[in-house]
């Protein structure tokens, strides 16, 4: 069965997928391999490649004249799929984002991941450049993640962007999409967001899964909506262990997210990091048992600076 179909299959058994963050340039494989040590002893049905923009730099020439270029910190997830894919047996889902790509470059990526046998995409518009107060998409790029979703069903047709045949189409992705249990922090409401979201399953997304968030009732009541918008596809809940203090205001004014009264409550209390990891490993045991009571098999979580708090929630649950 493709994730999907395992998605809507409708055993009770527990599932876990975890998100990595591709290595710095010239740093190698070795952390993101010991991240995957950690976890992979709990079967995970998939592992997310996160896939980042360029950065802008700036250096001043000897004119006096400032020079900006583009860079690139970090290898795509292509790559990193490529490595993961060859080390271990585990479905790996690259992202393939809009920002800092060009409809070319989104092709041959398209091109290189069929070329790898996998199967299953995770596409999404992107963060926007650190120094831009919008998202501004490259020339010849997309603004928006449906216009993404709309060359991949191209591809699948068997029709590269020109319009040009492809003389031996491939088998054909199904990809996942993102979603924002308390909004996306560009939407105008909640509505309007989850309107994007229908339009996104009505074009042939397979699966969503959720930005982080701390507090369930927002996720049930995010789903329960969706529900009654006629979103039928299935919405996997995104955790993410808190772990230092400075994430309590870190992490709203990044995700644009509210921590609940009683977990800030609690943090604000702790001494130290230590003390806010433990915190951090029983909220999201609690948080992830409360999802499984209400019916919720399918559990993602983002690994950036929690790895061990992870392993540590997934030894006590699955």
């Amino acid at each position: 069965m493709n994730i999907s179909e395992i998605l809507n299959s409708s055993n009770a058994q527990k599932h876990f997928s975890f998100e990595v963050l591709p290595p710095l340039k010239g740093n190698g494989t070795d952390g993101l391999f010991r991240t995957i040590d950690k976890l992979k002893e709990f079967n995970p049905l998939f592992i997310n490649i996160t896939n980042h923009s360029f950065e802008y730099t700036y250096q001043e020439l000897e004119n006096g004249l400032i020079e900006k270029s583009r860079i690139h910190r970090r290898p795509g997830s292509v790559a990193i799929a490529a490595a993961i894919q060859n080390k271990y047996n585990i479905p790996v889902i690259p992202h393939l984002i809009c920002s800092g790509a060009t409809k070319e470059d989104i092709e041959y990526e398209l091109l290189d991941i069929q070329f790898l046998g996998i199967e299953t995409l995770f596409l999404l518009r992107g963060d926007k450049a650190h120094e831009d107060n919008r998202f501004k998409a490259v020339p010849g790029g997309y603004d928006h993640a449906t216009e993404l979703i709309k060359q991949v069903n191209q591809f699948n047709n068997g029709y590269f962007v020109d319009g040009t045949p492809i003389k031996h189409p491939g088998k054909k992705f199904e990809y996942g999409v993102a979603c924002y249990p308390e909004k996306h922090n560009e939407a105008p409401n909640l509505d309007i967001d989850l309107k994007y979201l229908k339009e996104k399953q009505d074009l042939g997304a397979t699966y969503a899964v959720t930005q982080l968030f701390y507090d369930n009732k927002k996720y049930f009541d995010f789903v329960k909506k969706a529900r009654e918008m006629g979103i039928t596809i299935p919405i996997i809940p995104g955790i993410k262990p808190f772990a230092k203090l400075s994430q309590l205001s870190v992490v709203p004014s990044v995700f644009h997210i509210d921590f609940p009264e009683e977990l800030a409550n609690e943090a604000m209390k702790c001494k130290n990091d230590e003390e806010a990891k433990q915190l951090g490993i029983e909220w999201t045991t609690h948080q992830v048992k409360e999802l499984y009571t209400n019916g919720v098999n399918d559990v993602h979580f983002y690994t950036v600076s929690a790895v061990d708090s992870v392993k540590e929630v997934a030894r006590r649950l699955l």
